[in-house]
């Protein structure tokens, strides 16, 4: 094998090394940068602060409700509007 990638450097007129990067750099391709973390975690989308050591499940069901409600928006109206563990 190493000596077929020799051959294909030479008629490519570049070194072995430089052949070697070239298939490494199209193996590995370009590096992806990496993301904000508060992208991740949509952090500052609440204009007031959040304690989510005390809040998360409340804070939870609010997200899993919306969600719900998303997925079935052909829900009747009063349904809607009553939320979460309500009658």
């Amino acid at each position: 094998m190493q000596r077929r990638a020799q051959e294909k450097a030479a008629e490519l007129g570049i070194s072995f090394a430089e052949y070697v990067r070239r298939a490494i750099a199209k193996e590995l391709g370009e590096p992806q940068p990496k993301p904000d973390i508060s992208v991740l975690f949509d952090l500052g989308a609440s204009d007031e602060p959040t304690n989510i050591a005390r809040d998360k499940d409340k804070m939870i069901g609010e997200a899993l409700w919306k969600e719900y409600q998303r997925k079935t928006a052909h829900m009747p109206e009063d349904k809607a509007k009553r939320g979460p563990n309500r009658r």
